[in-house]
């Protein structure tokens, strides 16, 4: 009888557990299904979303910007190489250590961190930085440490880099009274380098310097008042050399060849290239035309500017964003790009030297610029802009004619023709752009790659004959 019971109470069990197990795989169908309901209305709606996007989001331009979508090679696939001194460190990093007086105007210490690009600006982007005007031999020295075509062999080595950070040192020293004191550095530096095989070779002709500073800083002449230059580029031995500045001398300088001035744009990757391109190809540009800058006093050649300020502050169509000493958004990259964004043309004129950094500000966001002289870039940056400055600029001679009217003769431009030079600015600013060097994939060409292929190309002209001659 117990057993009877026991077999009964064993078999109850086993239908509950049947029961349950049931009931259990009812649900779990039941789950499933749900979930595929689910599913199958997301993805509906997805695809609604994107046909829906497709057919009424904004039209792309006909005429697309060109961009350089391809990821560079590994190992470099240009005919050249560059070698990169290693230069005692009292002519570079030990520097950077008295940071502070590195600018009798400035403390650069914010400004030499992260390989010069300055500070991160996380609320424009993580390619943007409050970079220096003045700082590019940083950045170049340390795209040129990670560049694919740098070599550690000096004997296949096309180019010879020496990472001299003499515009840092320049500035430091624009107060030193003494000449010899003022120059010591730089006078060391040439008699250092002219004892290297690899100088001697070529007597430096395959040999370059790169410099954020303007060519004036390292000219002084007794014929001109002194104004805390050295001498560095009138020493016989560096003008075998090739010298990149942001600026050079329109006249004398022979072996001296403009490069950019570093923007706050520093991308990594073809994408946020692409992305900011495409970016300022649809600003709502309300404004005809606008300037960046400060009034200047005391000078003759400042005239121009007090005129193109002027004629801007009595136009309804300009917008003005004044900079001046203490507080002001000129400070703010996002309110100097914002100013630009919203301008058809930029206003680049002259003010204590030729150039300026706001050409290649304005640049960057689509705005033409409008020159009032021709070394401001055209004698400038002909590697970097086109040979037809018409492509992409606007030229307007305040100095022969006074009476002109910056409004009048923008407005009498053709809009298409707005339209195709503002597509030209566009498609320069990889050229014009410093990427950031810690990246190796960029798939586009900046700064740096260019000025290597053309001082490459430079040099194998310079020396072909002597090539010949050892034949």
């Amino acid at each position: 009888m117990w057993r009877k019971n026991h077999l009964k109470s064993i078999r109850k069990e086993k239908d509950e557990e049947y029961a349950l197990g049931k009931k259990l795989v009812v649900t779990s169908l039941k789950d499933i299904q749900l979930h595929l309901t689910v599913i199958i209305l997301f993805t509906t709606s997805f695809m609604i979303w994107f046909l829906f996007l497709l057919v009424f989001s904004p039209k792309k331009v006909s005429n697309p910007i060109r961009v350089f979508l391809s990821t560079p090679p590994a190992e470099c696939k240009d005919n050249f190489s560059v070698y990169i001194y290693n230069l005692p460190s009292k002519y570079n990093f030990d520097l950077l250590r008295d940071c502070s007086g590195l600018n009798i105007y400035t403390d650069m210490c914010p400004h030499v961190t992260n390989n010069g690009l300055g500070s991160p600006l996380p609320q424009m982007g993580s390619s943007w930085f409050t970079t220096h005007q003045l700082i590019a031999e940083l950045i170049i020295h340390a795209r040129i440490q990670n560049h694919p075509c740098r070599t550690e062999d000096a004997h296949k080595s096309t180019l010879f880099y020496v990472p001299f950070y003499g515009g840092l040192h320049a500035s430091s020293k624009f107060r030193e009274p003494n000449y010899t004191t003022r120059d010591e550095l730089a006078v060391e530096l040439v008699e250092y380098i002219q004892e290297k095989k690899w100088w001697k070779r070529n007597s430096g002709r395959d040999h370059f310097m790169a410099f954020g500073r303007t060519a004036w800083d390292f000219m002084r002449s007794d014929e001109v008042p002194d104004f805390g230059a050295n001498k560095l580029l009138n020493m016989s031995p560096v003008k075998n050399m090739s010298v990149l500045l942001v600026e050079r001398h329109p006249w004398e300088g022979h072996n001296q060849y403009g490069i950019p001035y570093p923007s706050y744009f520093h991308p990594s990757t073809s994408s946020e290239m692409v992305e900011w391109q495409n970016n300022m190809s649809y600003m709502d540009r309300i404004h005809l035309f606008s300037f960046v800058g400060a009034p200047r006093t005391g000078k003759k050649k400042v005239v121009t500017r007090d005129r193109v300020i002027r004629q801007c502050e009595e136009s309804s169509k300009c917008l003005i964003l004044k900079c001046g000493h203490g507080p002001s958004k000129c400070h703010n990259p996002r309110e100097v790009v914002k100013v630009m964004t919203r301008s058809n043309f930029c206003l680049q004129v002259l003010g204590d030297s030729y150039t300026r950094r706001s050409t290649f500000d304005s640049m960057l966001t689509g705005c033409i610029p409008v020159f009032f002289s021709n070394h401001t870039a055209y004698s400038q940056y002909q590697w970097f802009l086109p040979s037809d400055p018409t492509t992409y600029s606007v030229y307007i001679d305040l100095e022969r004619n006074h009476s002109i009217r910056i409004e009048e003769e923008l407005l009498k431009i053709p809009t298409d023709e707005v339209e195709r030079k503002r597509r030209t600015v566009i498609e320069l600013i990889p050229t014009f752009t410093y990427a950031h060097p810690n990246s190796t994939s960029y798939g586009f060409k900046d700064v740096v790659d260019v000025a290597l292929k053309a001082l490459s190309d430079h040099v194998t002209s310079l020396l072909r004959p002597t090539l010949l001659d050892h034949a």
